[in-house]
């Protein structure tokens, strides 16, 4: 018998092939042993990672709160362009979206293309025709929780600013303003996402929405009016935290039984003695009052003043200035950032409220009688703060607002709860113009929410500024940036190569 010669020998033994194939096994399975223990704690601890500020979604902690009260399943549709027009801002509505989901597993997040996708759009129009109110509807946000449907439209979401772009001109060197046309470009400034999308959440969550009524007949604010003073951002944050809002006129029947709130917000009339004693009876009955002053009144009583002194708060006849803390030379506005320990301006303290003229509400020394109302004092002006109409009174701290609540008394039961109310001095910072200035909306969001007894949705949420990225460059920084690119770097490669080609050879 001849000897195999050695290029016949097999390479490796039936023993080594054994030992390699189990080797290469067993990391096989403890790799996939990795990758399912890193899925099972991502699924279990989820957290993300940005590379960018821009990209990062902070979640406020009243939406958190909301979320966290969240317990039956919430399908989000979002009917978009998900390609599209970059102005829908698609990429950010996802995103808040996807954080929501992240903090609670109930809410379930889905896109739909309508361009890209037509089938399954219009499955989605078929399901919710109802809520389409045309062919042309497009770039939705669709919540569903058991039937109950809220659509909100992505072109809402988003609050832009006209601003002047270019001037060309159509006669050179012409000085006639008509012979230059202006070219001007819609800038996204704020994007409401949260806002909007937590306010729906509250609304799936609670069938039954409470009642604000905004009394009407002594020259107050209306919630019509657009203009700087009105109050129609008013009306919306009300609507927001989910109270229907409806004027009231007081007549023979008093203030309505199904009234969760009562706002009073500037009157510069006097009211009648029907009207308040029917406003009396109303807190005594455990009613809940946004009592808003303004410097229109100071000069003209309304009568509301002797009713709130029985509730342990006086309403001064003067204006309360704060040069120090004021942006005008006349010491007109008003920048505080004094609060008080109260859960209303708790979530203010690192904070700022931006008020316009207004009139002190002073703690009364309590009444020494049984279940007296507990009156707290909530911001005020800084220790060098002065009266407009008393300039011999030496500088004091002038409180601005104060918190009034009636405790409950054993074996008692008024037919509307505990007695609430909170006055300020100025009701002008709330309204359409001041109310985006500071922590405005943030102090009528929580005020609203603690009036209400709802503490889980007193911190307020704000709009989320839109950063307009530009890169502006100089010509000369042009010309260095296309040397560089053109050639500095691709000389730098060839001078490389070069180098290497001299080391090889030698």
């Amino acid at each position: 018998m001849t000897e195999a010669s050695p290029s016949s020998r097999p390479s490796f033994s039936a023993a080594s092939r054994w030992r390699i194939g189990f080797d290469l096994a067993l990391r096989t399975l403890l790799v996939l042993a990795v990758v399912g223990m890193v899925n099972y704690l991502a699924a279990r601890h989820s957290q993300r990672f940005y590379l960018s500020e821009q990209t990062r979604v902070h979640l406020s902690p009243r939406t958190l709160s909301v979320l966290h009260a969240v317990t039956n399943r919430v399908e989000v549709t979002l009917y978009y362009d998900t390609h599209g027009d970059p102005k829908n801002f698609y990429p950010s509505v996802k995103a808040l979206l996807e954080e929501y989901s992240d903090h609670n597993s109930k809410l379930l997040v889905r896109a739909v293309d309508y361009n890209r996708d037509p089938g399954e759009a219009a499955k989605v129009k078929e399901k919710y025709q109802q809520y389409f109110g045309s062919q042309s509807d497009k770039d939705l946000v669709i919540f569903d929780c058991a039937g109950r449907v809220r659509v909100f439209p992505g072109s809402l979401l988003v609050q832009f600013k006209r601003s002047l772009v270019a001037i060309h001109e159509k006669k050179p060197h012409s000085t006639d303003p008509r012979d230059k046309e202006l070219e001007y470009e819609n800038k996204p400034v704020q994007f409401n996402g949260e806002q909007a999308f937590t306010s729906i959440l509250l609304a799936l969550a609670n069938p039954q929405p409470l009642k604000a009524y905004f009394l009407q007949g002594n020259g107050e604010f209306s919630l019509a009016d657009g203009g700087q003073f009105g109050y129609q951002k008013f009306a919306s944050v009300l609507q927001q935290n989910y109270l229907t809002v409806s004027n009231l006129v007081l007549g023979h029947t008093g203030v309505p039984m199904d009234c969760n709130l009562l706002v009073i917000a500037s009157p510069s009339s006097a009211f009648s003695k029907s009207d308040l004693q029917q406003i009396s009876q109303y807190l005594q009955e455990g009613g809940r009052l946004l009592m808003l002053f303004s410097y229109v009144s100071q000069a003209h009583p309304t009568g509301l003043e002797p009713v709130l002194e029985n509730w342990g708060v006086q309403v001064m006849d003067d204006i309360a200035q704060d040069f120090d803390h004021s942006t005008s030379a006349q010491g007109y506005d008003l920048k505080v950032d004094q609060f008080r320990p109260h859960p209303v301006v708790d979530s203010l303290a690192r904070d700022y409220l931006q008020i316009y003229l207004p009139r002190p509400i002073l703690k009364l020394p309590p009444r020494q009688t049984a279940n007296a109302p507990q009156v707290d004092e909530l911001f005020a002006t800084s220790p060098g703060g002065t009266l407009m109409g008393n300039r011999s009174e030496p500088p004091h701290q002038y409180p601005l607002a104060c918190a009034i609540e009636q405790k409950p008394v054993a074996g008692v039961t008024n037919p509307r709860g505990n007695t609430r109310i909170v006055v300020v001095g100025d009701a002008s910072f709330l309204g359409n113009v001041l109310l985006d200035y500071g922590a405005n909306r943030d102090f009528l969001n929580a005020a609203v929410n603690w009036l209400c007894d709802r503490p889980l949705l007193l911190a307020g949420i704000g709009p989320r500024p839109v950063t307009d990225l530009h890169l502006q460059i100089t010509r000369q920084q042009q010309r260095q940036l296309n040397w560089v690119l053109l050639g500095a770097l691709p000389g730098a490669v060839l001078v490389f190569g070069w180098f290497i080609w001299l080391v090889r050879r030698k």
